[in-house]
């Protein structure tokens, strides 16, 4: 089974609004639904890094507090070069896995900026 965009997308809401404990149920359900292949644990290991810096919120080392998630020409630089090595055939299954999940990250990420409704949804 494919990775469940809606559980994806609210994943990514509640990492960016701070609620872990939501976000980590959903992470284990999508876990429990995906098959096991290369590209799934690129995928996932890239959501629980994401989740891992949501949480630290202040490794300077880190990619995610260096980003300004009120600049969307920056975001959408970001899900561009992402989606460049998402579908780079030089990479293998995993990294482009990886990297696909962070290219939808940064496209839930524009969404929540272009409509603020949509990162106070409390439902799946």
């Amino acid at each position: 089974m494919p990775i469940s965009r809606v559980f994806v997308a609210r994943f990514f809401q509640l990492a960016t609004n701070r609620r872990f404990a939501e976000a980590e149920r959903i992470l284990e359900r999508i876990k429990l639904k995906v098959q096991e292949t290369e590209w799934n644990k690129g995928y996932f290991q890239a959501l629980n890094g994401i989740l891992l810096a949501q949480k630290s919120n202040d490794d300077q080392y880190a990619f995610l507090p260096s980003i300004d998630f009120n600049n969307e020409n920056q975001l959408k630089k970001y899900r561009r070069e992402f989606l460049k090595q998402a579908r780079s055939k030089i990479h293998a299954d995993y990294d482009r896995g990886f990297f696909s999940a962070w290219a939808d990250y940064m496209r839930v990420s524009i969404k929540m900026r272009e409509n603020p409704e949509v990162s106070r949804r409390t439902s799946v």
